[in-house]
C-alpha cells in the first residue's frame, strides 16, 4: 500500500537532507532522491533535473561549511572550475536532448554504475591512501596538510583537466557517484587530507552543478514545489555536516544507500520493460 501522496513528499524532503549531508562529505546523494522522487510517480528524466536542481544549494552550504579548506589553492580552485563547467554544461545539453523513453532505459544501468561507484568508494580511497602513505615513508616525507597545499598551490595538470571534464559531462547528465570519482581523482594525484579533498570536491560539484541546474531550470524539466521543499532540506543537511564532520555510523549508512540502489536499479530495470 502506497503512503498518502503528503506523506510520500515529507518523506523526500528528509531523505534530501540525509543527501546534502552526504553529498557534503562522501557523495553518493542523487542516490536517494532519485528514487525517492520516481516513487512519487515523477518520469524518471523530469526526477533527475529536479533532484539537481534541489540538491544544489545544499552544495553551496557544504561549500561554505568547507570554505576554510581551499586556503592556498585559489589559482587551483579557479582552473578546477573551468572543466566543471563546460562539462557540466554539455551534461546538462546532453539529458534535455535525450528522449524521456530513451533516458527511461539508460536510468537502470546508470543507477547500478552509481551505486557500484559508492560500493567501490572505500577500497579505493583505502588503496589510494595506503599507496600514498607507502610512497612517502619510502622518501621520508611526512603526510601533513604542507604536502597537500604544495599539490594545490598552482594550477591543475592538464589530465586532471580532462578528467574533470569528463566528470562534469556525467554529473550534468546524471550526477550520482560524481562525488566520489572526485575524490577517487584527488586522491589518485596524490592528496590525503580529507577535509582539503571535500573541499575541492564540494567546489567541483558546485560549479558543474551549477550549470546544469540553471541549464535544467529554463528547460521545463523541473518540479518545482518539490523541488524547492527539497532545497531547504539539503542547505541544512549540507551545511551540518560540513561544519561538524558527521560520521555517523558510515557502514548503517553506506549499507541503506547501496540496498536503495540496488532495489532502485531493479525497479527502475522492471518499470522500464
Amino acid at each position: 500500500m502506497l503512503l498518502p501522496q503528503g506523506l510520500q513528499l515529507f518523506s523526500v524532503v528528509l531523505v534530501s537532507a540525509v543527501a546534502g549531508a552526504m553529498n557534503s562529505i562522501a557523495g553518493g546523494g542523487t542516490l536517494l532522491t532519485f528514487p525517492a522522487l520516481v516513487g512519487l510517480g515523477i518520469p524518471p528524466i523530469i526526477a533527475n533535473a529536479t533532484s539537481t536542481v534541489a540538491l544544489w544549494p545544499g552544495s553551496v552550504s557544504s561549500m561554505w561549511g568547507y570554505r576554510d579548506e581551499l586556503g592556498g589553492a585559489r589559482r587551483w580552485a579557479f582552473g578546477f572550475a573551468i572543466p566543471s563547467l563546460l562539462g557540466g554544461a554539455a551534461g546538462a545539453w546532453l539529458l534535455i536532448r535525450t528522449p524521456p523513453s530513451r533516458f527511461a532505459a539508460i536510468v537502470p544501468w546508470l543507477v547500478f554504475a552509481a551505486t557500484a561507484l559508492f560500493m567501490l568508494q572505500p577500497p579505493v580511497m583505502r588503496w589510494v591512501r595506503g599507496r600514498r602513505s607507502s610512497t612517502l615513508q619510502d622518501a621520508n616525507i611526512a603526510t601533513d596538510e604542507r604536502t597537500d597545499a604544495d599539490r594545490t598551490s598552482g594550477f591543475p595538470s592538464i589530465a586532471v583537466l580532462f578528467a574533470q571534464f569528463a566528470l562534469g559531462v556525467y554529473g550534468g547528465y546524471f550526477g550520482a557517484g560524481a562525488g566520489i570519482l572526485m575524490l577517487a581523482i584527488l586522491g589518485f594525484i596524490g592528496l590525503s587530507n580529507i577535509h582539503r579533498m571535500n573541499g575541492l570536491k564540494n567546489w567541483g560539484g558546485l560549479c558543474m552543478n551549477f550549470v546544469a541546474a540553471s541549464m535544467f531550470a529554463f528547460s521545463g524539466l523541473v518540479r518545482w514545489p518539490v523541488a524547492l521543499a527539497m532545497a531547504t532540506a539539503s542547505i541544512t543537511g549540507g551545511y551540518v555536516a560540513s561544519r561538524t564532520a558527521l560520521r555517523v555510523p558510515q557502514k548503517y549508512i553506506r549499507t541503506a544507500v547501496v540496498f536503495i540502489g540496488l532495489t532502485g536499479g531493479i525497479w527502475l530495470w522492471f518499470k522500464s520493460h
